[in-house]
């Protein structure tokens, strides 16, 4: 595997003052992920993990759902001229009778924010693809619970802690405790690396589950949750709008803004349990809980 983390001489100026010291940077290279030996997508990542970040792009692409439908995971030789293993090429051979996806639409595996298609289009999409309905599940949490999740994703940040560079993203319980945790410096990879970590370790569907990201909620995040079985989504910062709506359409939570004990919910507020709730007006589709007295 390569290095997680380097380090690099640099010039530090603090308040006009400059020194030389040695910094610790988030290692960032390509991996190229290819299926039975044909090239499927390259994705910029942090290494480590990896065959997890493979498993779990798989789901949330739709081509498998279960551990059983993933015959192996092997890391294949590198570019180099001499042939040696970068490790940044891995090769996934699906079980028999899995079919194959449609390789030659190439931008459907490349990055589906800019992909040009409307709302209504990815939200269809979505709803083709995934395996696990979500809309019934049990999940219910309360909110200092709810509130809590930022704090110990944060604490269990190890490569965090020497670089700053990197985002998360972690599965928890309803009574709050961590399942696991995985870094990259792409908050898609993140989750990737999570969701894959679920697929081989068969726990798919995530059931009463919550999906911690240090990110923001976009509507890629929000998809790869559902097709996990995810429940619960929630995220420090701001959700898109078409992230509210595949929330809402495949009967997720979803939060956004969850810091310190503020936070507000924009679908499926019903999974929240509050403990005095507000009489007040607001808006359809969302709502802001306090902070507490």
């Amino acid at each position: 595997m390569g290095r997680v983390t380097a380090r690099e001489r640099i010039l530090r100026i603090r308040e006009g003052v400059e020194s030389e010291r040695v910094d610790t940077l988030v290692v960032e290279e390509p991996l190229e992920i290819r299926l039975d030996g044909t090239p499927l997508s390259i994705t910029m990542r942090t290494p480590g993990n990896d065959f997890d970040l493979a498993a779990g792009f798989l789901v949330s692409e739709g081509v498998v759902a279960e551990g059983r439908e993933v015959a192996a995971i092997r890391y294949c030789a590198g570019a180099t001229e001499d042939g040696s293993n970068t490790y940044n090429v891995l090769d996934v051979s699906l079980a028999p009778g899995v079919p194959l996806p449609d390789t030659s639409l190439e931008r459907n595996f490349y990055t589906s924010s800019s992909c040009g298609l409307c709302g209504k289009a990815s939200l269809d999409a979505v709803r083709t693809k995934a395996r696990w309905p979500v809309g019934e599940d049990g999940l219910r949490i309360d909110v200092p619970t709810l509130t809590e999740l930022p704090e110990r994703l944060r604490e269990s940040q190890r490569v965090f802690d020497r670089t700053g560079g990197l985002h998360a993203a972690g599965l928890f319980t309803a009574e709050g405790e961590l399942l696991a945790l995985r870094e990259d410096v792409g908050r898609h990879n993140a989750v990737d690396k999570l969701i894959g970590w679920a697929l081989l370790s068969d726990r798919l569907p995530l059931r009463e589950t919550v999906l911690m990201v240090s990110g923001r909620a976009s509507f890629e995040l929000v998809q790869k949750a559902w097709m996990a079985g995810i429940p619960m989504m929630a995220a420090v910062s701001a959700p898109s709008s078409l992230a509210v709506d595949l929330a809402t359409e495949a009967g997720m939570t979803l939060v956004g803004f969850l810091r310190g004990r503020s936070m507000n919910v924009y679908a499926g507020r019903d999974r929240i349990l509050l403990e005095a709730p507000e009489e007040a007006a607001m808006p359809e589709g969302s709502l802001t809980v306090p902070p507490a007295p």
